[in-house]
């Protein structure tokens, strides 16, 4: 088949289509013109040159294409909210026209467990804390995740295209780690700890975590195995962030935080920050705040028994390979 990546020089991208080439697949790339491409290197695939808010490039790089992976949008950035909001909700849309022009048979469009919203406080019945699934609902604002209401608004483009016949699928993976990551070596985790800058105390809550060659099998399913209209969440290691500091910091060989910040008095800042708000141009990166102490952990379930999905790498193996990757590449980062 004849596949286009969009977001083809980011992190998941450019292992999509190097994992697409090596299936035997005919890859296009769509990059924009300023993008690196060093997770492209030495790739035989055709590039398209164009931008989600340029339809006509799109239109040019959908032409004679079987399926599309959309991956392409904005990563968070809580002080550029409206860019990157816009990059993933009017992106979609612009990649859908074009797709809904051409001869494209199927769509997968890469999402985020984000779009899901924000899990329920408490434990569950067995004493842990409650996982998401596909079918839990956005619960949010804006202006407490942009990143997540701009993935829950694109994915809502995704699936009105079903109704004019596209076969859509929609794919939520969680916190994606491994080598290779180009946009987030200043700004990421990983690469912030590479650079020295280890937090002394833990956050509190937790996360889902996964190695991102367990994201790109599981997009490698979905096109095989996925159900049109499906959202399927692509997930791994649920863990807290004090036991995610821990790892990245035997990764980078160092000691890491003991202890965490409590919860609740983060969650009381930021209601007085919200409410302060109102009359000062606080910035947007305090609905944090909000998330205080919560545990972003989900059920995985659907995506191994819809999509025969099942994470084969840990986290401790995906940072230790970006560790080794960023050591390797991070000056041609800077």
């Amino acid at each position: 088949m004849k596949i286009l990546v969009t977001g083809a020089s980011g992190f998941l991208g450019s292992h999509l289509a190097r994992a697409l080439l090596g299936q035997g697949h005919e890859v296009r790339a769509l990059v924009r013109s300023t993008s690196p491409r060093v997770g492209l290197e030495g790739l035989a695939l055709e590039y398209a040159v164009g931008d989600l808010f340029d339809p006509p490039s799109l239109n040019a790089a959908t032409e004679g294409v079987d399926v599309v992976f959309h991956c392409a949008g904005q990563v968070a950035r809580w002080r550029k909210a409206d860019r990157m909001i816009a990059s993933h909700i009017q992106g979609t849309r612009n990649v859908l026209s074009a797709v809904q022009g051409s001869r494209v048979q199927r769509l997968i469009y890469t999402s985020s467990v984000a779009s899901l919203g924000l899990p329920d406080r408490g434990r569950d019945p067995s004493g842990g804390f409650p996982k998401m699934g596909e079918t839990h609902a956005w619960n949010t604002t804006r202006s407490v995740w942009p990143y997540g209401y701009a993935k829950h608004l694109a994915e809502q483009e995704v699936l009105r295209a079903l109704e004019d016949g596209l076969a859509a699928v929609v794919l939520n993976p969680s916190a994606i780690f491994g080598g290779g990551d180009v946009h987030r070596y200043h700004v990421g985790l990983v690469g912030r700890m590479l650079a020295g800058r280890l937090p002394p105390v833990a956050p509190p809550g937790g996360l889902n975590a996964i190695h991102i060659d367990d994201v790109v099998a599981g997009h490698l399913a979905a096109l095989e195995h996925g159900t049109p209209g499906s959202r399927y969440i692509l997930g791994g290691e649920n863990m807290t962030h004090l036991e995610l500091l821990a790892k990245v910091a035997r990764a980078l060989g160092r000691p890491g935080p003991r202890l965490h910040i409590p919860g609740t008095p983060l969650r009381i800042l930021g209601r007085a920050a919200q409410a302060f708000g109102r009359w000062l141009p606080l910035p947007t990166w305090l609905g944090l705040f909000a998330m205080a102490g919560l545990h972003f952990y989900y059920d995985g379930s659907l995506a191994r028994d819809e999509l025969g999905f099942e994470p084969q790498h840990t986290i401790s193996e995906a940072l230790n390979q970006a560790v080794a990757w960023f050591q390797i590449h991070g000056e041609d980062l800077e």
